[in-house]
């Protein structure tokens, strides 16, 4: 694959992919929505969701290595078996229906959500630990079917967790279990026999490092008001792309 790109494309490719994982290391998802685009235009679909899951299993890897004591163990123990069901869940509503619809419901509650969040209205109480179970299932859903479930958790982990760094660090592990999955879907699928797109996972790697460590920093500079304005402007952004995916589909 990377024999066929020209150096520009590769270049553009490059860049996409490093400011892509900026707002992962900072918010510990939301690759897809920078990158996607920009991979779309130089490689056919069905390359890049592979792709993206070996770069963000590795740039989560990066993150739990050296902050991964700082995760929420206890908001973990809630949402990963649920987050495995909804998976599961997912994958069958893939099967045996047409999931579009979807795409618009939760792309209408996420830019709602989003614009509440954004207005600076605090709710008097942080959400109950019960509602781990819709939330971990829906995103554990969405994971499955269009490899996007990141900004469902963080949803949910803004309105539990007091430190920016538990819910960045949470999230982070959240997106890596998931992404595990997937990577060994596509391992048993034979998807990684393609040496192409292992040379070019290598040589977009240092793009993904780089920008992880850029948004790390970035991170530790932001006061938690400044955090979670910037993680629900990336929510935000994820809703108007289900939109306009679901109006292009």
């Amino acid at each position: 694959m990377p024999s066929q790109l020209p150096v520009s494309h590769l270049s553009v490719i490059w860049l996409g992919v490093a400011l892509s994982y900026v707002v992962f290391g900072i918010a510990g998802f939301g690759t897809a929505l920078i990158a996607s685009p920009v991979l779309a235009q130089f490689m056919p679909v069905s390359h890049i969701v592979p792709l993206l899951a070996l770069l963000d299993f590795f740039a989560a890897i990066t993150n739990l290595m050296r902050d991964g004591s700082k995760a929420e163990i206890s908001e973990l123990k809630r949402l990963v078996p649920l987050m495995l069901l909804g998976s599961g869940a997912g994958a069958l509503i893939l099967l045996y229906t047409k999931p579009d619809i979807l795409l618009l419901l939760l792309g209408v509650f996420v830019i709602g959500y989003s614009m509440y969040a954004l207005s600076g209205y605090k709710p008097a109480t942080r959400f109950p630990a019960s509602l781990s179970v819709p939330f971990g299932l829906v995103g554990g859903v969405f994971s499955a079917l269009f490899g996007s479930g990141g900004f469902i958790y963080a949803i949910y982990l803004q309105s539990r967790l007091e430190s920016k760094e538990r819910i960045r660090v949470t999230q982070t592990t959240l997106i890596g279990l998931s992404t595990l999955t997937r990577l060994l879907i596509f391992l048993v699928a034979g998807v990684y026999a393609d040496i192409g797109m292992l040379t070019l996972a290598a040589l977009l790697a240092p793009g993904m490092f780089a920008g992880v460590w850029l948004g790390r920093h970035i991170a530790l500079k932001l006061s938690r008001e400044q955090f979670l304005r910037l993680v629900n402007m990336v929510i935000f952004v994820s809703g108007i792309f289900l939109l306009i995916r679901y109006f292009a589909s």
